[in-house]
């Protein structure tokens, strides 16, 4: 159908020649790009940049489809630490890390699973902040008031916030 065929022009126009590259020479699935990278790129403003280092990292090691999404949700939510383990190619460690730490998610408590899932939503949400706060089309007088009432209770619960945060992270 037209739809079809438009969709899958859109992609590809919106692929950069490195991810086309890849995808192309069968180094890397086109379903990781559509319904896995392209997530990313839509939800979380990750870079064309950034997706083109995780492809070229990633592409031409016979991953299976559900290894390259454990893979991107470790890249691009991840920690620093796994982020440049898989930009230096260090593929099984990064693997073998994110399957234990998921393994280990089914073996936590209600209380630990509930943590784990309000700490995944507060770093999601931070990203998302973070990139759409630099809207130029959010100038309304009725956003700006609402925004300023909701910014200023954030920040006054920022360092509180901010300190709990490390002190987990310390004792984990």
């Amino acid at each position: 159908s037209r739809a079809w065929v438009s969709v899958r022009a859109g992609i590809i126009k919106e692929m950069s020649g490195c991810v086309m590259d890849k995808i192309f020479s069968g180094r890397f699935p086109t379903y990781s790009y559509m319904y896995t990278l392209r997530q990313f790129m839509r939800i979380n403003s990750v870079s064309k940049k950034d997706v083109d280092e995780f492809v070229s990292s990633v592409a031409g090691r016979n991953l299976s489809i559900r290894d390259i999404d454990m893979l991107a949700n470790g890249y691009f939510k991840g920690s620093d630490e796994i982020r440049g383990q898989i930009k230096n190619g260090n593929i099984a460690w990064g693997l073998e890390r994110l399957k234990a730490s998921s393994a280990g998610a089914t073996d936590c408590t209600q209380a630990e699973q509930r943590m784990l899932k309000d700490l995944e939503i507060a770093q999601k949400y931070m990203q998302r902040v973070s990139c759409k706060s630099r809207d130029q089309r959010l100038k309304a007088a009725s956003f700006r008031a609402q925004a300023n009432l909701l910014t200023g209770g954030i920040l006054r619960q920022l360092h509180e916030f901010e300190k709990a945060v490390r002190e987990l992270h310390d004792r984990c």
